[in-house]
């Protein structure tokens, strides 16, 4: 008697210090677990969860399937709305089968004590441990309902796999909100709780069948379903969602969102705090750059006949595609290499490439804000620099010269003279300028042969540089994120258009008709729509780069090809590959979207012009050399052909006068 009284002291006595020293359980109504962060495309389809140790997502209990909280509360505390935390009928069973196994072999606990562990206390089996168990229960079971227990231990408890709570689970395993679950579903889940990776449907479907009929049986026994019920259910066929093979989807585009993510807010809280990231990626159109890629990569590793020649392969295996709105910045296709499994690097975003002839019309428009007309006539014939280096001859890519070509035959034909001459007359540190203006932020270096993109670029800025002329000279900043919520649907993040003007309208619409005349007329033919388009081809040296950049007023899309260790290519230049998927890619990004024209150039005239001379043309110019012009207006040429006019392209128009003369000839001799 004394014994026991004395026993029972010493039990109070230790259950009022574990009691001293456990947590408050209020705090689970300001507790906040760790919530998996989802990000979304433009078109709702989800590229990722990000999560570190618990892959979660919070629901209320009214959007849980009935079906599941039948079942876990037949398998796991058939007692729980009766009870106040601890069922005692449980604790005796399972004690006396630690006492006959002499090992703790069966816990007895109920839904509150499963949660109490969970939230506060660590998983061993000891006594101490169970004491404390109980106490926290009880306390639960003060402060909280019923059905907010059964709440919290739904979205808490563990189901495998990296996933915790219900809705995480059920998204896991059957790729549908937990509202949805069928009671067979619902049974196969709740099999799960005893051993998530032992049971796992994944890994061992027939146990994890056995597991579920448990469960079934169970609910018949405390009569929350009948036999037949049980019968259907067990025959249901069951259909698991496919596991994710990879990460992410879209990676290229989904890793340079959580890189952004990661600077906005940092680590812990991209991955812990359960936020809902709305993109501006375009699922669809990404998927097709995807394969587009992948196609024409498999394409280059086959033999082709070049000029006769039958070679083993076009030598490139890499390739890009970039795509932007250009009136709001928003990236809408990022593919940045074959296989991002593979190798994680960017070639979007992350890689510095040689442009070539893809960044001539950032000369061409510093040509045109000087004063050049796209009719002005320029000598496409050999000239030398003499240069602190010494002398610099430079050469076209086909080793000719044209002579005397108004100035957008040479941008449609790509010529390297003609670009490196205009470039020498605007000044190389004014190409410059015009191209920071419109987006192009790496190292540049005032020289003569920066026209031919001896300079390394981003595909990111060419791109966006290249928004501002199908944006009629309005800068947007690349936008990727769109908005960010937080868990409770509070809005953290909205972006805004950043637009400013940086070009004057007139000089862009001049430019954008000439590079129409690129994809009309020249290196760019291979990227033809039936609709309005305009861009530049761009080929480096050694065919280590090939570019073809191009848009129409509603899509800006940049292709690229090459190699990551700078290899040459099998004579791919920007007017093939590139063109030729830019225009398979676009075929598809258009279905559906409005014809626009491009706005036409303001301020300017027509004339009927002797390339020979310059002059306006006559009955006396040679009917070969004449074509119709435009010029900005005063600066037309006056002066016209007459029986004595030369026919040696010695003159050009000087763009800074109204009169046709010489005032530019020394530097083109």
């Amino acid at each position: 008697m004394f014994a026991g009284a004395l026993g029972l002291i010493a039990l109070t006595g230790l259950v009022y210090y574990l009691s001293s020293g456990l947590p408050d359980v209020q705090r689970i109504s300001t507790y906040i677990p760790s919530e998996t962060t989802k990000i979304y495309s433009n078109d709702n389809v989800l590229l990722a969860e990000l999560h570190r140790e618990e892959n979660r997502m919070l629901i209320p209990l009214d959007q849980m399937s009935g079906h599941l909280k039948s079942a876990v509360i037949a398998m796991e505390d058939t007692d729980f709305y009766s009870h106040n935390g601890l069922n005692f009928r449980g604790i005796m069973r399972a004690l006396y089968k630690d006492i006959k196994a002499w090992s703790f072999v069966e816990g007895g606990s109920t839904l509150t004590q499963q949660l109490a562990r969970n939230l506060f206390l660590h998983r061993r089996k000891k006594l101490i441990r169970k004491l404390e168990e109980a106490i926290l229960a009880v306390q639960i079971e003060k402060y909280f309902t019923k059905n907010e227990i059964l709440e919290m231990y739904l979205n808490q408890v563990y189901w495998g796999h990296n996933s915790y709570g219900i809705e995480s689970a059920s998204r896991l395993y059957f790729g549908k909100p937990s509202k949805l679950l069928s009671l067979g579903e619902s049974a196969l889940l709740v099999g799960l709780l005893q051993g998530p990776e032992l049971f796992s449907p994944f890994r061992n479907y027939s146990l994890a069948k056995k597991r579920q009929r448990i469960v079934l049986g169970r609910m018949v026994t405390v009569g929350t379903i009948t036999k037949k019920q049980k019968i259907e259910a067990e025959r249901a066929d069951i259909e698991l969602a496919q596991r994710k093979r990879f990460k992410y989807k879209a990676p290229f585009f989904t890793s340079y969102v959580v890189q952004q993510l990661v600077d906005m807010y940092g680590e812990e809280e991209v991955y812990t705090a359960g936020l809902t990231v709305k993109t501006t990626l375009d699922y669809s159109l990404q998927t097709h750059a995807e394969e587009l890629v992948k196609k024409y990569v498999e394409k280059g590793n086959n033999p082709h006949w070049i000029k006769g020649k039958r070679v083993p392969s076009l030598n490139y295996r890499q390739a890009a595609i970039l795509t932007l709105d250009p009136t709001t910045g928003f990236i809408k296709v990022m593919q940045g290499g074959v296989d991002f499994k593979a190798n994680e690097f960017n070639r979007s975003v992350q890689s510095k490439r040689q442009a070539g002839s893809a960044f001539k019309p950032f000369v061409y428009l510093s040509a045109l804000e000087k004063g050049f007309s796209p009719g002005t006539i320029i000598d496409d014939a050999p000239v030398t620099f003499n240069t602190v280096e010494g002398p610099y001859s430079p050469q076209n890519y086909t080793k000719k010269f044209m002579g005397r070509i108004p100035m957008r035959k040479a941008l449609e034909k790509s010529v390297n003279v003609v670009a490196i001459k205009l470039n020498d007359l605007v000044t190389p540190e004014y190409v410059i300028s015009v191209a920071r203006r419109l987006g192009i932020e790496s190292p540049l270096k005032p020289i003569l042969s920066l026209p031919l993109g001896a300079m390394e670029v981003s595909m990111l800025e060419l791109v966006n540089s290249y928004a501002v002329l199908a944006n009629n000279g309005r800068r947007a900043a690349p936008i990727s994120i769109l908005e960010i919520t937080d868990r409770e649907g509070a809005v953290l993040f909205e972006s805004k258009l950043n637009e400013k003007k940086v070009a004057e309208p007139h000089h862009v619409a001049a430019l954008v008709e000439m590079m129409r005349g690129v994809v009309k007329f020249g290196t760019g033919r291979n990227a033809r729509l039936p609709r309005p388009v305009a861009g530049k081809t761009g080929t480096t040296s050694d065919y280590k780069d090939a570019w073809f950049v191009g848009f129409v007023p509603q899509m800006v899309t940049g292709v690229w090809v090459g190699n990551d260790d700078n290899a040459s290519m099998t004579n791919i230049t920007g007017g093939w590959i590139p063109a030729l998927m830019w225009k398979e890619f676009m075929v598809k990004a258009m279905e559906g979207v409005s014809r626009i024209d491009f706005p036409r150039p303001r301020r300017m005239v027509q004339r009927k012009v002797n390339w020979l001379t310059g002059n306006l043309a006559t009955e006396y110019s040679p009917e070969q050399y004449v074509s119709l012009e435009k010029f900005w207006q005063g600066r037309e040429p006056v002066a016209e052909d007459g029986p004595s006019s030369q026919s040696v392209g010695d003159r050009i128009t000087d763009p800074q006068s109204n009169s046709s003369g010489s005032g530019l000839l020394d530097f083109f001799r």
